[in-house]
């Protein structure tokens, strides 16, 4: 549905990062306004997700995750769901946009896996918040972390509709006590510490859409509402380097069997994305 991979070595390497780039992701926690898709592509997640966002749409079994609020009208539901590869060709294929492969090899310094996506979807004018939070305070029952977030604007990513939001530096720091997704922003500062609540200062990731932003699995992040009289859509693909085992042996996703604890992620629920030896 999102076109067909590069065919040659060359192709591929127009994808590449600067050294500039990646060190500034390795400074920063964070690496933005990379071009991963353009309007064509953009249109086709996008009316993938208008069904979706539908609560009787047929798919909905296939998701890990679902949550909405409880409104029925799709243009007023806060949307957030895991697993929207399996439900239509659009979201499956974008798993393989040269783009986020290339850059995120670099990112993770090796082959890329598959760890999960993320729909997060804003309605003009809802005042629902991501508060802040690190991803791998979610991800502890995989080891070790060499995880890679993909943040894929799907409208122009404003301050006024919600945008991402960064605190530079963050990733250093340890992994910090779960505070909780909704509600209060500020429940954070009850588990930082001096010196890092003087070194919290967000900035905002204002992108177009078709861009991404890239994060370390430590960096703290979160988003306010949306002010403004447009949707804010994006969708997330979360990754990590080929190599990284189960730490559980739990499953890992709802519908997904169990990896025994110490096990390699593998199978087709965690498929190998790119390989950057295998590129040519």
């Amino acid at each position: 549905a999102l076109g067909h991979p590069p065919a040659s070595e060359a192709d591929w390497q127009q994808h590449r990062l600067t050294d500039d780039q990646i060190q500034s992701f390795h400074r920063n926690g964070f690496l933005t306004g990379v071009q991963v898709l353009n309007d064509k592509e953009v249109e086709a997640l996008r009316s993938e997700l208008t069904g979706l966002m539908e609560p009787s749409h047929p798919s909905h079994q296939l998701f890990h995750e679902y949550h909405s609020n409880e409104s029925s009208n799709p243009d007023t539901v806060l949307f957030h769901a895991l697993g929207a590869w399996r439900t239509g060709p659009a979201f499956h294929d974008v798993l393989w946009s040269p783009a986020f492969l290339v850059a995120a090899s670099q990112l993770l310094d090796g082959a890329v896996r598959f760890w999960h996506d993320q729909l997060f979807c804003k309605p003009a004018h809802h005042g629902g918040v991501v508060a802040w939070h690190q991803d791998y305070s979610y991800w502890t029952r995989t080891q070790p972390m060499q995880h890679l977030t993909c943040w894929i604007a799907l409208d122009d990513s404003t301050i006024d509709n919600g945008c991402l939001y960064y605190v530079p530096g963050s990733h250093n720091w340890q992994l910090l006590p779960i505070t909780g997704l909704a509600g209060d922003m500020n429940e954070i500062m009850t588990v930082l510490n001096d010196e890092q609540k003087q070194a919290f200062r967000p900035v905002p990731i204002e992108i177009k859409r078709g861009q991404c932003s890239f994060h370390h699995p430590l960096t703290v992040h979160g988003s306010f509402e949306n002010r403004s009289d447009r949707p804010r859509r994006a969708t997330l693909i979360n990754a990590f380097r080929d190599g990284v085992r189960s730490a559980s042996d739990e499953p890992l996703l709802n519908g997904v069997p169990s990896i025994p604890k110490g096990e390699k992620m593998e199978g087709r629920f965690f498929p190998l994305l790119f390989d950057p030896e295998a590129s040519g």
